[in-house]
C-alpha cells in the first residue's frame, strides 16, 4: 500500500486543471502533483513521433518522482502515448489512467440518436483514438470529428473572447449541428472553459461531455481496488511542476483550476 504518495498529473499546459479541479472536489483527502508542460505547449500540433517522446519524458518525471498513480489529463498525449505511458506505470507498478476511454464511454451510454460528435485538437482527429474507443463500446455509433487548431491556444491565453473568438468557434460547430449531433465530445481538456460558448451554439438538448468527472470516478475505484485510496477529514495537498513561465501558469491556471496556486509551483526542467 502507498496511501501516502502522490497522484500524479499531467498535461501540456493549464488545460488538465479543469480535470484536477474535479479530482480535488470528488478526492478532496488525496495529495495530488501536476506537471503543466506550458514550455512546450501546444501538443495538438506536433506531430505523434513528437508527443510519444515528449509524452513519455513527463511520464517519466513523474514517476521518478513517486507517484501511485498516473493521470494523462490531455487528450492528445493519450492519443499518441496512451500505450506507451501504461508499459512505463506497469514497470513501475503504477496504474495509468487516460481521458480517452472514460469520455467514450459516457458519451455512448447518453446519446439518443447515436449522432456523438467529437471536438479536439488536430493530433487527436488525425489518430483515431476516440473512433476506436467508441467502436470497441459495441454500440452503433455515427461519429463526426471536428479538428481545431486555434482553440486551445486562445483559450491558454487568457480570457478575452471577442467576436473573432465567437466566430471561430462558430465555425467549429457548424459540422456538428449539421450532423445533428446530441452528445459532444470535448476532446481536450482546455474546451470545457468555453462550454457555455458550445452550450449556446449547439442548442441546449446538446449535451457536453468532459474528461474531469469520469476521471476522478475512474481513480477512485482503481485506488479503492488497490486498497491505496486516502481517507479522512483532512484535506490532500496539491502542488504544480511547470516546464515554463510559472507567474503565466500560475495566473491563467487559476482560472482553470478555481483554487489558489501562488506558492505552489516551481519550474523544472524535463
Amino acid at each position: 500500500m502507498r496511501p501516502g504518495l502522490p497522484i500524479g498529473v499531467f498535461d501540456s499546459g493549464v488545460g488538465g486543471l479543469t480535470v484536477l479541479h474535479e479530482c480535488l472536489v470528488s478526492l478532496p483527502a488525496e495529495d495530488f502533483l501536476y506537471l503543466g508542460d506550458s514550455g512546450h505547449f501546444p501538443y495538438g500540433t506536433k506531430s505523434a513521433d513528437e508527443l510519444r517522446e515528449r509524452a513519455a519524458a513527463i511520464a517519466a518525471e513523474l514517476l521518478g518522482r513517486g507517484v501511485k498513480m498516473l493521470v494523462i489529463a490531455c487528450n492528445s498525449a493519450t492519443a499518441a502515448a496512451g500505450e506507451e505511458i501504461r508499459a512505463l506505470g506497469a514497470q513501475a507498478g503504477v496504474p495509468v489512467v487516460t481521458v480517452v476511454g472514460p469520455e467514450a464511454e459516457i458519451a455512448a451510454s447518453i446519446s439518443g440518436n447515436g449522432r456523438v460528435g467529437v471536438l479536439a485538437t488536430p493530433a487527436t482527429v488525425a489518430s483515431g483514438a476516440y473512433h476506436r474507443a467508441l467502436d470497441a463500446l459495441g454500440r452503433p455509433l455515427t461519429v463526426t470529428e471536428v479538428a481545431a487548431p486555434d482553440l486551445a491556444p486562445i483559450i491558454q491565453q487568457g480570457p478575452t473572447f471577442d467576436e473573432e473568438v465567437l466566430n471561430t468557434v462558430r465555425g467549429y460547430c457548424q459540422p456538428l449541428r449539421e450532423a445533428g449531433v446530441d452528445t459532444l465530445i470535448l476532446g481536450c481538456t482546455h474546451y470545457p472553459l468555453v462550454a457555455p460558448m458550445l452550450q449556446r451554439m449547439l442548442g441546449r438538448d446538446v449535451s457536453l461531455v468532459t474528461a474531469g468527472h469520469a476521471i476522478a470516478a475512474a481513480i477512485q475505484r482503481e485506488m479503492a481496488i488497490r486498497g491505496e485510496l486516502a481517507e479522512g477529514q483532512a484535506e490532500g495537498d496539491y502542488r504544480f511542476l511547470v516546464t515554463g513561465e510559472v507567474d503565466a501558469f500560475v495566473e491563467v491556471g487559476t482560472r482553470f483550476l478555481q483554487l489558489p496556486l501562488a506558492g505552489r509551483a516551481e519550474r523544472v526542467e524535463v
